[in-house]
């Protein structure tokens, strides 16, 4: 029998894999590879490249425990060809093989390049979504825009998930209204879950310390779960310490907590580590068990089969061309300060550094602050994806391409975000402790020392009002915007141009 490659790429770390399901141990030879063209096509922050390829090393090992041949190639081996076509080829040369099988990847741009191999190419599909392709494909015929919540409530009838009959649980499919709730550094805030880096790991670390010294990102306090075993004890810790208040302060930010109540749990399933719908179903039973309330379990069941399973389908169904996405026209370049966090705004300065020390901020932070900033100051949505794309450790592009582009830049002109996810320092203030101490007075709208969300936000709905003003869910906006005096609207306008050519030098802002 002709041996076959079985590849597993570095999201793909699960023993039932399709790939993995359809081979024989016997025979066929598991190719996994680290190679320079995914540590460096964005600027990853290099604790998510510490991140993936530790937990390519230890699924490795688990996959050689249970009995399989793996031909594994080390980023700093010699002869590594630095790119999965490559070590394909060289493993094929090597093996004698001239076929390959492989799960569908979550990035367009490797799709084309695994297909195009001079080699007989098996793509099966991925079979770890709770929906898969063609059901969502079905469920999005005909639809002139793309909402997420009649999906979710199509997934929750599907699954059974906090269903009473045909009914959502408690009466309403959607508790988002109850978790809006601010919080203050007097409540108890569970500890983040971390984990020590075993031998593998820390060699990983020392590899990319070495090879990368100037790499994005801190790799001091590395403390991510890189096994299957420690990413289930996070998800423990997290419904058991967490779930409970995760709803209720789901969108609060406070300065120097940088995970309050959130699971921190979407590395570990976008690297196949945890399972989408165990995770669901945990949840629903913690809350009829009387472990959780209702909002809780909802909100994040909701964020898992809602919105996690949504993009993903959204990803398939756009094609790549998706990735170019500019509706509103937005050209400029992203500010030096993403990368340093060098900025007196409070807000960004969070969770910029925290972005840069972890490599996380939870969505709110990427939502409404980093997102809403740079929406709101026109940055080119290309260079926001390639920035959001690199610098977190749970990015990969199925997932990190549509949150970015359709619901925090709207580049996608609202393909499924039904306006744009914008607000002046108000919503920040109301959600945050981070205005109290700013540099900028979030009360003041334009002149010295005036909040930039606040001019920005103005500036923002009037360059955009031809295409915005015509949104039921905008209209309210631009009656404030008109009913404001003539003098209070050119100073806003000026305070934004003034911040804007700030930017431009390369200021501080």
């Amino acid at each position: 029998m002709v041996t076959r490659l079985v590849l597993v790429l570095g999201d793909q770390l699960t023993p039932d894999l399709s790939a993995l399901a359809e081979a024989d141990r016997a025979r066929d030879v598991v190719v996994m590879a680290e190679v320079a063209a995914e540590t460096e096509y964005v600027w990853h922050h290099r604790q998510k490249i510490v991140l993936f390829l530790s937990a390519m090393r230890h699924f490795a090992q688990e996959l050689e425990e249970a009995g399989w041949k793996v031909a594994y190639t080390r980023l700093d081996d010699e002869g590594n060809s630095q790119s999965i076509s490559g070590e394909l080829l060289r493993r094929a040369e090597e093996q004698g093989a001239g076929e390959v099988l492989t799960t569908l990847c979550g990035d367009w741009r490797l799709r084309t390049e695994i297909e195009d191999l001079p080699l007989s190419v098996t793509v099966l599909p991925d079979r770890r979504f709770i929906c898969d392709r063609p059901r969502f494909e079905a469920w999005a015929e005909g639809r002139k825009s793309l909402r997420m919540e009649y999906f979710y409530r199509e997934m929750r009838r599907e699954t059974g998930l906090l269903m009473d009959g045909d009914k959502p649980a408690g009466g309403e499919w959607n508790y988002d209204a109850e978790n809006r709730k601010p919080a203050s550094d007097d409540l108890f805030i569970p500890k983040p879950f971390t984990v020590s880096p075993d031998a593998v790991t820390q060699g990983v670390i020392d590899m990319i310390a070495d090879r990368y010294p100037d790499g994005y990102g801190t790799l001091d306090g590395f403390g991510w779960a890189v096994t299957r075993g420690d990413a289930e004890a996070a998800a423990v810790h997290f419904f058991a310490e967490c779930l409970r208040d995760f709803g209720t302060y789901q969108d609060a930010m406070l300065q120097g907590q940088p995970t309050l109540w959130h699971a921190v749990l979407s590395p570990y399933l976008n690297l196949g580590l945890l399972d989408p719908l165990d995770l669901c179903k945990r949840a629903a039973a913690a809350w009829e068990a009387g472990d959780a309330p209702l909002n809780a379990a909802e909100g994040f069941i909701r964020q898992i089969l809602g919105w996690r399973e949504f993009v993903r389908g959204v990803y398939d169904l756009q094609g790549p061309d998706y990735l170019t996405s500019n509706a509103l026209g937005q050209s400029r370049d992203l500010p030096e300060f993403y990368w340093t966090a060098d900025t007196e705004m409070a807000c960004m300065a969070d969770a910029l550094g925290q972005t840069r020390d972890r490599a996380y901020a939870h969505h709110i932070q990427r939502l409404m602050v980093t997102g809403n900033f740079a929406l709101l100051a026109g940055i080119d949505p290309a260079q926001v994806h390639a920035w959001y794309l690199a610098v977190y450790a749970d990015a990969v592009e199925w997932v990190e391409a549509p949150n970015t582009l359709g619901m925090s830049q709207f580049a996608d002109g609202g393909l499924f975000a039904s306006k744009p996810y914008v607000s002046s320092g108000k919503y920040i203030d109301r959600m945050s402790d981070y205005c109290s101490g700013c540099t900028y007075a979030v009360g003041q709208r334009a002149g010295d020392g005036a909040c930039p969300f606040n001019a920005l936000y103005w500036y923002f709905l009037d360059r955009q009002r031809d295409r915005m003003e015509g949104n039921p869910r905008m209209a309210m906006i631009y009656r404030t915007w008109d009913r404001m005096a003539e003098k209070d609207r050119a100073d806003a306008l000026a305070s934004a141009r003034d911040i804007l050519d700030r930017l431009d030098r390369g200021d501080p802002v």
